[in-house]
């Protein structure tokens, strides 16, 4: 598979598609969430909003910014690549019942595109929040031809445009409390700027030569421009084809040239590839260390600090300094 057919738009699994068909023809769903409520009264202003969205790291940017009034669901979990993500019958349900559908865009949820252009025919309001981030500061990698990386949330700066964006959504769908949307999305951009801040001091911290994230795919190019750091992933941006014999052996090589100490695996995606790397790096007569493990493209578990976007962040570049700014130096 080329880097380019992983960006091409798929369909919906068999099942999805048959399940979409039964309960529209059934008719169980008005499909136009935004105007009827669970009782058909279709007064927001009487419920909370339903939020449907697919990563985690926008529903808690959507439970900041809607507080109370929202009623959140995400449809991928701790450790789910949303790169090879296919709704489920369950899904669908869900999101046909929403008020707003957010997720990431930019082929981001590659296997789920038909399932949302079906949402926006059945007047279901989706936002694809990414993709209304000005082209000027979005990466387009030459090999993708024009395509651009959907990793957007590992700028903390850029991630607070996705975070205004939201604020507008709601504040379109649920006009009578728009106060409140404007309000705590200032209040989480605030925070946002103090994690951004964090971020780079800790940065500074590691050696400029030492400054080198090698992960399993190339998730972090927006963290790399951002803070510093040059970036090389065994995988391209998306995750849909395996890395080749000759990507390893390419990697293994760069490694030991640049005697970097440690490279790192990540929670979405499977780590044999990286021990591969490791083993591969052995082979040639020096040792790479695994410096732990890091977030991309899913959150932490519910209940531990990495289940928000703010303790993945800080997990991942605190995990990034202990590993880099000591070893080697």
């Amino acid at each position: 598979m080329t880097e380019n057919s992983m960006f091409s738009r798929t369909t919906i699994s068999g099942a999805v598609a048959w399940f979409f068909c039964f309960v529209l023809a059934l008719g169980s769903f008005t499909g136009c969430g935004q105007q009827e409520d669970a009782a058909g009264t279709g007064d927001l202003a009487d419920r909370k909003i339903r939020v449907v969205t697919t990563t985690g790291m926008i529903a808690d940017a959507v439970e900041h910014v809607g507080g109370d009034r929202v009623q959140v669901t995400a449809l991928m979990g701790p450790g789910v690549d949303p790169h090879l993500y296919k709704a489920s019958a369950g899904d669908v349900s869900r999101m046909l019942e929403a008020d707003a559908i957010f997720y990431n865009g930019l082929h981001l949820e590659g296997k789920m595109g038909e399932v949302f252009e079906q949402m926006q025919k059945r007047q279901v309001r989706t936002a694809a929040l990414a993709e209304g981030i000005d082209e000027g500061s979005l990466l387009s990698p030459p090999e993708f031809d024009g395509a651009h990386d959907p990793h957007v949330w590992f700028d903390v700066g850029l991630w607070t445009e996705v975070v205004s964006a939201i604020g507008t959504v709601l504040q379109e769908i649920d006009a009578a409390h728009a106060t409140i949307y404007v309000q705590n999305a200032e209040q989480y951009v605030a925070q946002l700027d103090e994690l951004d801040r964090y971020v780079r001091e800790q940065a500074q911290r590691i050696p400029e030569q030492q400054r080198v994230l090698i992960t399993a795919h190339d998730a972090f190019n927006y963290f790399g421009r951002a803070y510093g750091f040059e970036v090389r992933g065994l995988q391209g941006i998306s995750t849909a084809a395996e890395a080749g014999t000759a990507d390893m052996q390419g990697l293994s090589r760069f490694i030991v040239e640049r005697r970097l100490p440690a490279m790192f695996v990540e929670s979405s995606v499977p780590r044999r590839s990286i021990e591969a790397v490791q083993a591969a790096v052995s082979s040639k007569g020096f040792e790479v260390s695994i410096g732990g493990e890091l977030f991309s493209d899913a959150m932490g578990s519910p209940g531990t600090p990495e289940a928000t976007y703010e303790g993945m962040v800080r997990h991942n570049i605190d995990t990034i300094v202990d590993a880099l700014a000591t070893e080697g130096s």
